[in-house]
């Protein structure tokens, strides 16, 4: 009689290379005989797959935590771990403070995690928050090949050498270091058979890509192109990309590459030299904005996505309103705004605080900006076609939705399956999505 699968519950916080993480995690428990599961309930093994990057991400992670007690006390043999960038700062602490925790690893390690988990099974302390010599992708398993969804992300680049004062990813993530490029075109071609069509390259400073072809060095624009030779691969996005790597030849790629998708996320964090200064980001606001330029001159099709940081300490109301004066500038299609939170650790951390109050309000203030500017974007797309790839089915009979060009949702009415990649006019743009009609 075959022996039924243990069952892995795993819960993903934060970025997309998290979600890269938790999908390679899965495989690696795969090949323990593991199956996945949706329910912590039914699970032999729990992970939570954290984020350091918001306020007060540990707590969350304990508050989490608390609530397995029951399914511990229920099921002596549950095995619980918390992996990813919590556990990478908070190592033996999250031991010591949540006891039920049987096994703790870093997002550099992971490749270890069967290993550890043995060894939480054999009774042993299980820790491993390392930053290992081995590159972990060079040690997970082949990725299997069931057939899958039409998009996914794909790990190229990971840590970041940059230092943001505000920044916990260079603790956490380590310093900057790039796959192989046949690794990488390899595990690409292999989504491509499993029916993927669109490919996002995830890196937390993505277009720091510098990847290794024997003795030759490919930047991140040489490494789309190549992609985009692949059969069957209709899409290329990347993110996150920091304005001191946007290159001339990334920059030409967006224009003469007609696979890379005209939208760019391209974080700035503030309009105000003296903070951009504070934060160390090494740029200006007029370089930043001259770059944005460069680039809508290579794609003017573009649609331009940000990340903003308000009440960022010593921040003063000019400094606030220079940030307006650049989002009225740019113009976003997208963004993601945020109120400055204090990382343990980080430069910032130790500044004077803005007034709390007064950060809510600059907060409230930029995302109604940004907020007009986004639907001014959407509803632009109205009488527009646009390219659009089928993700799944709506909530209506005979609805579908897609991923337009631009990383907009549509929804439209068609006979239609997830994978198919048509072309749609726009009838509608409503707050956080749009409507078409096939053409």
């Amino acid at each position: 009689m075959t022996e039924a699968p243990k069952k892995l519950y795993i819960k993903t916080y934060g970025c997309q290379m998290n979600v890269y993480d938790s999908e390679r995690m899965a495989e690696a428990m795969g090949g323990q005989g593991y199956a996945q599961t949706d329910r912590p309930e039914d699970a032999d093994l729990i992970l939570l797959n954290t984020c350091h990057i918001r306020e007060k991400a540990a707590e969350k992670v304990y508050s989490e935590l608390g609530r397995y007690k029951g399914l511990k006390a229920a099921n002596p043999d549950l095995k619980i771990g918390v992996a990813g960038c919590v556990a990478q700062a908070e190592g033996e602490e999250i031991l010591r403070r949540q006891p039920l925790v049987d096994l703790v690893v870093g997002p550099q390690s992971y490749h270890r995690l069967p290993e550890l988990e043995a060894r939480a099974r054999g009774g042993k302390s299980a820790i491993d928050t390392e930053f290992p010599e081995e590159m972990k992708f060079d040690h997970l398993p082949a990725r299997p090949k069931p057939k899958r969804g039409p998009t996914a992300f794909l790990t190229v680049q990971e840590g970041c050498d940059k230092f943001c004062a505000f920044c916990v990813v260079p603790y956490t993530r380590g310093a900057e270091v790039s796959r192989p490029v046949a690794r990488v075109l390899k595990e690409a071609e292999g989504l491509v058979e499993q029916g993927v069509r669109e490919i996002t390259l995830l890196g937390q400073n993505v277009n720091a890509y510098h990847g290794a072809d024997g003795a030759d060095s490919w930047g991140l624009a040489r490494l789309i192109r190549r992609l985009a030779e692949i059969d069957g691969l209709e899409r290329i996005r990347f993110t996150t990309s920091h304005p001191r790597d946007m290159d001339d030849d990334l920059i030409a790629a967006h224009g003469d590459c007609e696979k890379l998708m005209p939208y760019l996320h391209l974080p700035v964090q503030s309009g105000s030299d003296r903070i951009l200064k504070r934060m160390n980001r090494g740029h200006t606001a007029e370089e930043y904005i001259r770059l944005v330029d460069r680039i809508r001159s290579a794609r003017p099709d573009i649609l331009m996505s940000g990340d903003f940081i308000v009440g960022f300490p010593e921040e003063t109301e000019e400094d606030f309103r220079a940030t307006l004066a650049l989002v009225e500038e740019i113009g976003y299609g997208q963004c993601y705004s945020f109120k400055y939170s204090a990382r343990p650790g980080t430069p910032a951390a130790e500044r004077p605080v803005v007034d709390p109050a007064k950060a809510d309000d600059r907060l409230q203030r930029l995302q109604t900006l940004l907020t007009a500017q986004q639907r001014a974007v959407q509803d632009s797309m109205v009488g527009r076609t646009v390219g659009v790839l089928v993700e799944k089915s709506g909530r209506l009979p005979g609805q579908v939705v897609g991923k337009s060009d631009h990383l907009h949702a549509v929804h439209l009415t068609a006979n239609l399956s997830p994978g198919d990649l048509v072309d749609v006019r726009i009838t509608e743009s409503a707050p956080n999505s749009l409507a078409g009609i096939l053409v």
